[in-house]
């Protein structure tokens, strides 16, 4: 039996990571450091374990970062791996799935667009986000939305490609307006040949691909044949053509001769803070580029960052065949390993010194230099804001996480509600969330049922997912749109899920519903306003305005897709034939759901059978 008192501090730092080296040898893998809570400070890779473990068992000769990182530590959790390149993926998996203190962590992961186009007798051209999932080729990545966005509408005008779905394509009967406005050519009612439309989508291809000089040049020849024949109407279409391509090369900027593809990486540090410029080059075109300010502490240095950037980067990503960063890796063979096994082709990872690719990375330096200037200045001033908001509220410390949540609806219908979050770098747009209103016992309109039901699920979900509010995803301080009655409705989930300690502020608009006059409601507080001129009051007026704006827009989206839905698609064994049969027939969706049983069955290609299942469907008992 143990004499060692249960109260007593555990053992911490060198001593304690000193004890692992005898059941340690020189094998690849990846560690972790814990404190006394079990929470994962720091996780790192190492070729040789057993080593890069005795380095940190040293009392001295670490930088003020390791050193805390060492003291904090109570215990450490290893894994052993074949080879040092799974050593390196798994660290990056490891990083973003545990977000370590004292790790280097790219907090801005999402996916970037790319332009497909589709594996179908008339491909159709649409923009994707995420994994290559079905058949077809694809171009990417873009930098944004936006930008995938506007090549799209110049690409539709350009070479005139439907953008509907499948389903639409089959069952139009008509052309739609995309082909009145003369962005599409109307293959769906067969006013484009088969090889005129698959010239059409080669050509689309070939743009993407980077060869846009030589189809301006064909359609050049082309729109001068026809001025030459006098077919006037075919020459000016060409000539909006070839203004469209253009537009395209014009809105990319400039575009490098000699590079084909590379992802130009550039890093800049300055004063604990980080900014990472990426610019995507495919196919001799610059396609946009997007910053990421990832988590780094004052004596971090640039090669450390780089690599943390570059595994967790790729994770999710294909990168390019080039990649050109700003500064060395000190791994770069592991990481050229790592990088060229995901792609299955040779990646290659380098610094330019000179030439065109060093002016790449030196304009993608500049932007990530400018950038962190501007973010820099942001944060100070969201800073002094947070501070002004924790005094007008009476809070204990500047609040980190804010959560806003605002609902939106047209007489009850179509509700959702709204959950944007605010904190010391602005908003987190990763973090918000939407709520489908489900409560079938509310009545239409009622904004305090609604406002229950969302706070009910999303402190239900908090609980069960972080009971010991360890993630990070609690908030200090909560913003509903609403006067006293919205604060008690809410008062009253937060006694229910026993969470008392957060603090919770209603904002109400005041007598006369303007900008300005604003009344803030809080539980056992009186009403009270700040000045009119008060710097946190216009912060917390665009607080609420987000969180209106993100609730409208879901809303918005939600009534477009009820409003676009047929309810012919809910009926199972109805297809696109089947659905354009009974369309014929009976004019509209609306007309099938009214219509009796003999009817159904006089459709052609209706079985009796099917008509039942159909009459059922709309009349049940």
């Amino acid at each position: 039996m143990s004499d060692q008192d249960p109260s007593a501090p555990l053992p911490k730092g060198h001593e304690v990571i000193h004890g692992y080296l005898k059941t340690l040898d020189g094998s690849p893998g990846v560690y972790r450091m814990l404190d006394e809570q079990s929470r994962v400070l720091y996780v790192g890779k190492a070729r040789n374990l057993r080593a890069r473990v005795s380095n940190y068992a040293r009392p001295t000769g670490h930088s003020q970062r390791i050193q805390r990182m060492i003291e904090q530590t109570t215990s450490m959790m290893f894994l052993t791996t074949k080879t040092e390149t799974e050593a390196l993926l798994l660290e990056q998996n490891l990083i973003k799935q545990l977000k370590p203190k004292y790790n280097v962590l790219l907090r801005d992961d999402k996916s970037f667009p790319s332009i497909t186009v589709t594996d179908h007798e008339f491909p159709m051209i649409k923009k994707h986000r995420g994994a290559k999932q079905r058949k077809g080729t694809y171009f990417g990545p873009f930098a944004s939305g936006g930008a995938v966005n506007r090549v799209l509408d110049q690409l539709q005008k350009g070479f005139l490609l439907r953008t509907c779905s499948d389903s639409d394509f089959q069952g139009r009967t008509r052309a739609c307006l995309q082909y009145q406005i003369k962005r599409c050519s109307g293959p769906c009612v067969g006013n484009i040949t088969r090889e005129d439309y698959a010239q059409s989508v080669r050509d689309a291809q070939q743009f993407l691909s980077g060869k846009s000089t030589e189809i301006q040049k064909v359609l050049a020849a082309q729109m001068q044949a026809a001025s030459d024949e006098m077919a006037f109407e075919r020459a000016a279409a060409l000539r909006d053509r070839i203004r469209a391509l253009t537009q395209v090369q014009t809105a990319q900027g400039i575009n490098p001769q000699t590079v084909a593809e590379a992802d130009v990486i550039a890093l800049h540090l300055e004063k604990g803070q980080a900014c990472v410029q990426v610019f995507f080059i495919r196919a001799n075109q610059n396609w946009g580029n997007k910053d990421f300010y990832p988590r780094v502490g004052e004596d971090v240095g640039a090669p450390e960052v780089m690599e943390a950037f570059l595994g967790q980067f790729y994770e999710h990503k294909d990168p390019a065949r080039v990649i050109l960063l700003s500064h060395g890796i000190e791994n770069d063979d592991l990481m050229t390993q790592a990088l060229s096994d995901k792609l299955g082709r040779r990646v290659e990872i380098a610094v330019p010194q000179r030439g065109e690719k060093a002016e790449l990375v030196d304009g993608a330096l500049r932007n990530a230099r400018e950038s962190l200037a501007r973010k820099m200045a942001e944060t100070a001033t969201q800073a002094k804001l947070l501070r002004g908001l924790a005094a007008a509220f009476d809070l204990e410390a500047p609040p980190e996480r804010i959560e806003v949540y605002d609902n939106s609806h047209i007489q009850g219908t179509n509700a959702v509600g709204g959950m944007i979050v605010a904190g010391p770098d602005g908003y987190m747009k990763n973090q918000y969330r939407k709520f489908n209103i489900k409560g079938e016992e509310l009545v239409p309109g009622d904004d305090f049922g609604m406002m229950k039901e969302v706070l009910t699920r999303r402190f239900t979900r908090l609980l069960r997912e972080d009971p010991d509010r360890s993630k990070g995803l609690w908030p200090d301080l909560l913003l509903i749109d609403g006067g006293a009655g919205q604060v008690s409705a809410v008062h009253e989930i937060m006694v229910a899920q026993g969470v008392t300690d957060i603090p919770m502020v209603g904002v109400a608009k005041g007598v006369d519903r303007d900008h300005g006059k604003e009344e803030f409601y809080r539980m056992g507080a009186r009403p009270f306003a700040l000045r009119h001129n008060d710097p946190v009051l216009y912060f917390i007026q665009r607080l609420r305005d987000e969180a209106h704006r993100f609730a409208i827009g879901t809303h918005r989206a939600k009534r477009a897709k009820s409003a676009m839905a047929n309810p012919l698609d809910d009926v199972p064994g109805i297809g696109a034939a089947r659905k354009r049969a009974l369309l014929a027939h009976f004019g509209s969706a609306k007309a099938v759901t009214r219509a009796n049983l003999a009817d159904l069955k006089a459709v052609d290609g209706i079985s009796e059978q099917l008509a039942e299942v159909i009459y059922a469907h709309f009349q049940p008992g």
